[in-house]
């Protein structure tokens, strides 16, 4: 007979193996000892771990999901609130690019988690371990604004979120697979469809809910609660322990077989189809991002309610519990009539899908860009399109990679699935990084707090900043505004202040004879707003219904640089009649960032009497923005489906599945 490991439950005892002929030691018994199998059992029923696989799985994703649904309203609104002094609203763009750097980590970490696994601890005891670090992640958001500066502790809880909600992923993939034999390998599809049906399950209750608490609650509830759950789903991979096949970790065993022809093969085949699941994932991932910016734009009324922007992501989920059993019983038979419907071809597929909801997207932001607000409507259609995307590469990559992967590698090879995620999040990120254009105000403002004595911004009304000649008293000169403390804006002097005021006055008379509509930015030339003091023409666009843009190329007449000068002009239009709405029953009567700005002293936005705001700039825009921006991604995406039609075409598949135990 097969010598068993055995559980330890209690107080430990050596267990001599006495069928064995040397009587080795084999293991340790406790006083109520439970053997642990390392095989699975040979039968085509459902395994008894399965459900707590799931359940750990559902909570595991509230809390991660929930918390990245707010990550970036968060980082735009709400951080710069946080501490006993008001700082500076994060700009959009460089909130995609942390996010999507957080995002990016997150899956690089799983190759550690995998290591850990494979070559040490084992997959449950590697899950386990993380699982209490990922606990103490949430705990530090949540602490946000009680002690301490916050972006520390943001910092700090998301380098922990890292480490272990990645370290867990490929062990958690590899561990429901682990749990099938020869017998039951059928259900291996199935279960995989149920795992991602619990990751959405969890994912959809959070991001309804995780968005509600920072509005009417803040951080600490909204980044508190997906903790609990978090906490919740670790006690329940517990409870689960004696019900779990127990893959031993492979030792010196895994090095063995990664770098065997064998090991070396199963990888060198799928790494290229990892780059090209990593672009997706450079898209898909946006709809955290991009796509919640772009809903702040939009009419948000959808179905009788009044949505948060980051709520829209919660379509994604929904459809995802829909789609899978229309896939499986429907679509899928449906197309396999026409031509067999391998894995890599519903791969394929699905990248095409995600070049077309981008494309949708887009047109969505030219009409945005055009001045008009759509219909929230118009951006679920393209989660329809995209969702469908994830469902033919992700669900499918994810089962295709276990297969794929020989024995003892089953978790780094679903780390090295992962890594695609951290690829594609990592070039969104340097996308984000490389269109930031610095803010010359901004910087020259930094330079001289740090000549001044520690008191003086405190004291300090005004300042006057070197321009681009470095010199003060020239007429590149900038002016800082401050106010309690800190940088209110930064102004011109008074011919180049003169020159954009004229500019703005210009266009709000003609958003006024449109009845407090921009006009189109086609209709508005050059010449009629005039050039700055160096010459420039003073250009005009539309970001969104409620706003606009005069820029120059500056003192330094290059466009797209730190020294470009310019205004924004917000219209603020105002409110109409607030309907009463039946959740408004459960939510106090003012949000908590209206609470947290009067506390802080931070004034709201002032309407004027004509209802606009002008607010001067140097530097700090983008160089790629609107519909240019998700034009870029919709021909690459477009460019790498065409590509792996002939990768799909060459790759040959070979399956490998675990051993059975007749014990």
């Amino acid at each position: 007979m097969h010598c068993q490991v055995i559980q330890v439950d209690a107080i430990l005892l050596h267990s001599k193996c006495f069928d064995c002929p040397d009587g080795t030691f084999v293991g340790n018994v406790s006083l109520v000892s439970q053997a642990i199998r390392t095989t699975p059992h040979d039968s085509s029923s459902m395994p008894p771990g399965i459900p707590y696989i799931i359940g750990n799985e559902a909570a595991e994703r509230f809390s991660f999901y929930g918390m990245r649904a707010i990550l970036v309203v968060f980082m735009t609104r709400y951080l710069w609130l946080m501490d006993a002094k008001a700082g500076h609203p994060m700009s959009n763009a460089e909130a995609t690019e942390h996010y999507h750097s957080f995002v990016a980590w997150v899956y690089f970490t799983p190759l550690l988690g995998a290591l850990l696994s494979d070559i040490f601890l084992g997959k449950y005891r590697t899950i386990m371990l993380l699982s209490l670090l990922y606990c103490a992640g949430h705990a530090a958001l949540a602490c946000m604004g009680l002690t301490g500066q916050s972006s520390q502790w943001l910092v700090a809880g998301l380098v922990m979120i890292c480490l272990g909600s990645g370290g867990i992923k490929p062990c958690v993939s590899a561990h429901v697979g682990d749990q099938f034999g020869a017998k039951n390998q059928h259900l291996l599809s199935k279960i995989y469809n149920w795992f991602y049906f619990s990751i959405n399950f969890g994912s959809f209750f959070s991001t309804l809910l995780t968005p509600w608490l920072l509005e009417w609650y803040g951080p600490h509830w909204a980044f508190g609660i997906p903790g609990v759950l978090m906490a919740i789903a670790t006690v329940m991979f517990w409870m689960g322990r004696k019900r779990f096949i127990h893959v031993p970790a492979g030792g010196w065993k895994f090095f063995r077989e990664l770098f065997s022809v064998e090991g070396l093969m199963a990888l060198a085949k799928l790494l290229p189809l990892y780059l090209f699941i990593a672009l997706f994932w450079a898209l898909y991932d946006q709809t955290g991002s991009s796509w919640v910016l772009q809903a702040e734009h939009m009419d948000l009324n959808f179905m009788g309610i009044t949505w948060l922007e980051s709520q829209i992501q919660a379509i994604n989920p929904i459809l995802i519990l829909l789609y899978i059993p229309l896939f499986t019983f429907l679509v899928y038979p449906l197309i396999h009539r026409f031509f067999p419907l391998t894995p890599l071809r519903k791969i394929g597929i699905g990248l095409f899908l995600v070049a077309a909801s981008f494309a949708l997207i887009t047109l969505i932001q030219s009409w945005i860009d055009a001045g008009q607000k759509p219909s929230v409507g118009w951006q679920l259609l393209a989660y329809v399109i995209i969702t469908a995307a994830e469902i033919m590469i992700s669900i499918v990559g994810l089962e295709f990679s276990y297969t794929q992967s020989p024995k003892n590698m089953k978790s780094l090879v679903m780390a090295f699935y992962l890594l695609a995620v951290f690829v594609g999040n990592i070039f969104t990120a340097k996308i984000n990084r490389f269109i930031q254009i610095p803010s010359s105000g901004h910087e020259q403002f930094t330079a001289l707090v740090a000549s001044q004595p520690e008191n003086w911004v405190k004291d300090a009304k005004n300042a006057i900043l070197p321009g681009y000649d470095q010199k003060t008293g020239t007429e590149d000169d900038l002016i800082a505004r401050l106010e309690n403390g800190s940088l209110k804006s930064i102004e011109f002097p008074d011919r180049t202040q003169e020159v954009f005021a004229t500019a703005a006055n210009r266009i709000i008379d003609l958003a006024k004879k449109r009845g407090h509509r921009f006009p189109d930015a086609a209709t508005v030339s050059s010449s009629h707003l005039g050039v700055d003091p160096w010459g420039n023409a003073i250009e005009y666009s539309i970001t969104s219904q409620g706003s606009c843009r005069l820029i120059s190329a500056g003192p330094d007449r290059q466009k797209g640089s730190a020294w470009d000068i310019g205004l924004t002009i917000d219209l603020s239009m105002p409110p109409g009649e607030k309907q009463a709405s039946w959740f408004d029953r459960f939510h106090p009567s003012t949000s908590w960032i209206e609470n947290r700005a009067q506390q802080l002293g931070v004034k709201p936005k002032q309407e004027t009497n004509v209802g606009y705001e002008i607010r001067y700039f140097s530097g700090g825009q983008t160089k790629l923005e609107g519909q240019s921006y998700y034009r870029f991604f919709t021909l690459l995406m477009l460019v790498f489906a065409v590509l792996y039609v002939p990768f799909a075409m060459l790759y040959r598949p070979k399956s490998y599945v675990l051993e059975i135990s007749h014990t």
